[in-house]
């Protein structure tokens, strides 16, 4: 059922009623309590000063309850970061790459990985990257491709350019487990979009954020920490992680010590107001009934309606064409167009003011719960009408045009 009339007034200062915004798998609107939220971090700041890190904990852990609802683990622990590329360094960083040197990923991971892995390699670090498609067996690929020298595996469990969703991370898990190898799972467009668990992937880590789907905006990223997370000593490490010891006398020159669980993980001063933010989207989600089922349940129907009004442009393959190779469940939240005028295609939308991207030769359009029908419909008949003058320009031939640079 359409949403947007309950929804959509609760964004009234991200004007959603009034513009396209299909940029749903990427920034989502922020309800209009997340400017509360910035302004409690302002008056706390103002009231208490430096005293002001106590509430900001607090507020911290409110954001790692709504983290675990999304995260199906109501217990899970939480290391917090400004970034996904904060937390994923600390987690490289307490890998044994002198004995183990070996790095597994796939080809299809989101540039937080795909660079600084890539980085990596050039240093010496031996990175195996996977083909990412076909998604279905990408997980038993992976798994195929460990060793004893493997250090640890890092996947997405739904691929950023195409929205496929990963299956059987489970059995990665096992084999990384069987190998004595660390798994890292990128839950990033996953979390409020499809349902996801920690249920059979439990000594995984996780790394996410509430940047899209989750609609907190920016400095809300999470490291979830399996049970042996106290085993390991990362070298990229932050002075939060001895802020509870202070006032303690410190001695130069003995080993580094670290505290159990989050702080472990920790960095160094941030801003707190990104928390405050999150914590008051969080509440709306929960006032709302914005649960991880009913906003997939939203996004399956919001995707196969982009997905049945594409099918009736009846556009030739060649100029633009989606992967009907899958169910409607194997997919997340965004319907990608393969087009080698992606780039071309996107430019021309926003000139028709519809906001959406394109990766390469995907052009992405992601719906949002506070979307209607009628906007959504809108959008894909001012698509129809770019690929109608696209069709006429290259009639029958197969383009040779390059797809543009990755951002």
């Amino acid at each position: 059922m359409d949403q947007s009339a309950r929804l959509a007034p609760h964004y009234s200062r991200f004007r959603v009623s009034e513009r396209l915004l299909l940029t749903g798998h990427s920034h989502q609107a922020w309800p209009d309590v997340a400017l509360a939220g910035q302004i409690d971090a302002f008056l706390d700041a103002a009231r208490d000063a430096d005293d002001k890190w106590a509430g900001a904990f607090k507020t911290a852990d409110r954001v790692r309850d709504g983290l675990r609802r999304f995260l199906g683990d109501p217990h899970a622990e939480l290391a917090l970061g400004a970034s996904t590329h904060d937390l994923v360094l600390r987690f490289l960083s307490a890998l044994d790459l002198r004995r183990r040197p070996r790095l597994v990923t796939s080809d299809g991971e989101f540039h937080t990985l795909r660079r600084q892995l890539a980085r990596l390699a050039e240093e010496g670090v031996e990175v195996t990257v996977v083909p990412a498609r076909p998604a279905g067996t990408l997980a038993a690929r992976l798994a195929a491709a460990l060793d004893g020298g493997t250090a640890a595996v890092l996947v997405s469990a739904v691929l950023y350019e195409d929205a496929r969703i990963v299956p059987h991370l489970d059995a990665l898990a096992a084999a990384c487990l069987h190998h004595g190898a660390e798994l890292l799972v990128d839950a990033y467009h996953a979390l409020g979009v499809v349902p996801f668990t920690t249920a059979g992937i439990e000594q995984a880590w996780v790394v996410g954020g509430g940047y899209k789907y989750l609609q907190l905006g920016e400095g809300n990223c999470f490291l979830r920490l399996p049970d042996h997370a106290d085993r390991l000593r990362p070298v990229i490490t932050g002075w939060f992680s001895e802020f509870a010891e202070l006032a303690d006398e410190q001695r130069p020159g003995g080993a580094v010590g670290y505290p159990v669980g989050a702080p472990r993980w920790a960095g160094a001063t941030y801003d707190p107001t990104s928390h405050y933010r999150a914590a008051r989207v969080f509440d709306f989600f929960a006032e709302q009934g914005l649960t991880p089922e009913f906003l997939r349940a939203v996004s399956l129907r919001q995707v196969g309606l982009l997905d049945s009004r594409f099918d009736a442009l009846d556009v030739p393959a060649h100029v633009a064409c989606r992967d009907r190779s899958g169910r409607p469940e194997d997919y997340g939240g965004f319907l990608a167009l393969r087009s080698p005028y992606a780039g071309r295609l996107r430019a021309a939308l926003a000139a028709r003011g519809v906001q959406a991207d394109s990766r390469g030769d995907r052009l992405r359009l992601g719906p949002a719960p506070y979307l209607s029908d009628e906007q959504l419909e809108r959008a894909v008949e001012l698509l129809g009408e770019e690929l109608r003058d696209l069709v006429r320009a290259v009639g029958g031939r197969p383009s040779t045009a390059g797809t543009g640079s990755r951002p």
